[in-house]
């Protein structure tokens, strides 16, 4: 009953913009002509760009195709799509609408939720994600101690598998020593108390995911720990929120200890024990950088610096806005970090280069170079701007059009008719 409530609901939706909605993404050929590319990885140079078969097929001067498409980019730049290192995007739509909300699994241990499969193409907030320049995100579940497993997904396509950009990570919600938030009315002994039983759970679950792993061949299958398998063997990462500085040392002691590769999320106190993460070379993706601080006692800009003090101890550090809706921020939230101590080149390598290589797709995806997927877009001034406007948007080589619920809102309104006069006789 709840699948075909949310369908209705999500039909009712899409009928109500597809009414509205004008072009369709194109594919084919595209040469960008006389550019300034911010390669991310190679510096800014003056070139065109072909895109060819969904790949940046060729990078230079004076490149001619035949029968490509021409765009003139006098004046303007081409940036690689920016990354978002966690949301919740296609896995959420009406806040107040339950149905909609397919990000929260019931139970302590469902590692074999796949994120992927529950992600809805046709989300709102895709298209007004994208047309800030966000091409791909990874779209992380909630929940419990082991609440699913995320995925990597490029903004375009009628199918998740169609999305899948070609990376999963299970994720784990490490115990929190700290208050859920500002309702959380529990004593320091109670928090304490529900903190030591959730890292008991934890110790418990991942001996017998251990065991599980080494017994491969084993005729009892058990679809929690078979998703848990590929990280227990140390085949393949664990994403691991924690935020309180006591929790990721605590954190960092079991990561060690059970030798799991660990890519730590959140980390909203990580500027406070930078040097341990260094130390043992967790790679960090942070954020929401446009928030309050984590304690009353910090100055107001501790957020802002968090990445940027991270980074210049020498962590591999890439951000994220973990939003559903306001994905579309990304840009700004890397704006905030650049101004407030980590500068603008390595600011929008948080967004790009550095979240491809932590995800293992830096090969295809993260910069403008020959071989890599044509995810990219052209604008006319720095995207960490507001003023900066996006002219063209490429996902897979795909000519996207720049329109979302909000270009059509605006254009519906701009010069809206007054309708009819109702006759008050």
């Amino acid at each position: 009953m709840k699948g075909i409530l949310r369908i209705c609901i999500c039909l009712f939706f899409g009928i109500s913009l597809q009414a509205q909605q004008v072009e369709k993404s194109t594919y084919g050929d595209v040469l960008l002509k006389n550019a300034t590319l911010v390669t991310v990885t190679n510096g800014n140079i003056q070139s065109d760009l072909l895109i060819k078969d969904g790949k940046i097929a060729s990078i230079g001067e004076a490149i001619s195709s035949e029968g490509a498409v021409e765009i003139d980019c006098s004046g303007k730049f081409v940036y690689p799509g920016f990354i978002d290192g966690g949301t919740k995007l296609g896995l959420a739509e009406i806040g107040a609408v339950s149905l909609t909300q397919d990000h929260d699994e019931k139970g302590t241990y469902t590692p074999h939720m796949q994120a992927l499969t529950a992600v809805n193409p046709n989300s709102v907030s895709i298209p007004v994600t994208r047309v800030n320049g966000v091409t791909t995100v990874l779209t992380v579940p909630s929940g419990d101690l082991l609440p699913g497993t995320a995925a990597l997904i490029n903004l375009h396509g009628y199918t998740p598998d169609q999305m899948y950009a070609g990376f999963k990570g299970m994720v784990l919600n490490f115990p929190s020593t700290g208050k859920r938030g500002r309702w959380d009315k529990r004593s320091e002994e109670d928090i304490k108390k529900d903190s030591d039983k959730a890292l008991k759970k934890l110790k418990e679950y991942w001996n017998q995911a251990k065991v599980y792993a080494k017994l491969s061949s084993s005729n009892t299958y058990n679809p929690q720990l078979e998703a848990s398998k590929e990280v227990a063997l140390g085949n393949a990462p664990m994403m691991i929120e924690v935020n309180k500085k006591a929790d990721i040392l605590a954190a960092i002691d079991w990561v060690n200890k059970e030798e799991i590769k660990a890519i730590f999320t959140g980390v909203s106190e990580g500027w406070r024990v930078a040097d341990s993460l260094a130390k043992y070379n967790i790679p960090v993706i942070t954020g929401p950088i446009l928030q309050t601080p984590s304690r009353s006692s910090d100055k107001f800009d501790a957020p802002y610096r968090n990445a940027g003090r991270m980074q210049q101890a020498g962590v591999k550090v890439a951000i994220r806005t973990n939003e559903t809706e306001n994905v579309r921020n990304l840009p700004f939230n890397a704006g905030f970090a650049a101004t407030y101590g980590m500068g603008v080149e390595e600011a929008l390598k948080a967004i790009t280069i550095v979240p491809a290589e932590i995800f293992g797709v830096a090969d295809q995806l993260g910069s403008l170079e020959e071989g890599k997927v044509a995810n990219l877009f052209v604008c006319d001034g720095d995207p960490f701007e507001m003023k900066t406007r996006i002219s063209h948007l490429f996902i897979e080589g795909w000519n996207v059009p720049m329109e979302s619920r909000h270009t059509l809102l605006y254009d519906e309104f701009l010069e809206r008719d007054p309708g009819v006069k109702l006759n008050k006789d």
